[in-house]
């Protein structure tokens, strides 16, 4: 990995997960558009039950324009290719309503806790 920053106290890495509108999206009909993000939901709550999620979302704000995140979400696989790699099967991802990005996200280590993996033991 490139980039990693020098710093005098140890780092954790996860795989963040960045979800855009895909191009299809807009010209998809309404029913498809509900099929799929029902899909889609069901994928990701499927990969954290399985623990290569540990916690996914929505996102809601001012961003980037044209095309702002709609969905972040965070694993810890050890592999930025094996997590794009379940993510590009998602159905939504696969029918373009959707696009993903998938990147090494660090910070300093035990700084985020993740209670309902926990909990899920």
């Amino acid at each position: 990995m490139t980039g990693v920053p020098q710093v005098d106290f140890a780092l954790d890495t996860y795989e963040c997960i960045v979800l855009y509108p895909g191009a299809a999206g807009r010209a998809l009909p309404a029913e498809t558009v509900q099929r799929l993000q029902a899909e889609h939901l069901a994928h990701m709550q499927a990969l954290q039950r399985r623990r290569i999620i540990l916690v996914a979302g929505s996102v809601d704000g001012q961003a980037r324009q044209p095309d702002p995140p709609i969905g972040f979400g965070l694993a810890r696989t050890g592999s930025v290719d094996d997590v794009r790699s379940v993510m590009e099967a998602d159905p939504a991802v696969q029918a373009g309503l959707y696009r993903v990005d998938v990147m090494t996200f660090l910070c300093p280590a035990g700084s985020l806790e993740f209670p309902l993996v926990k909990t899920q033991t």
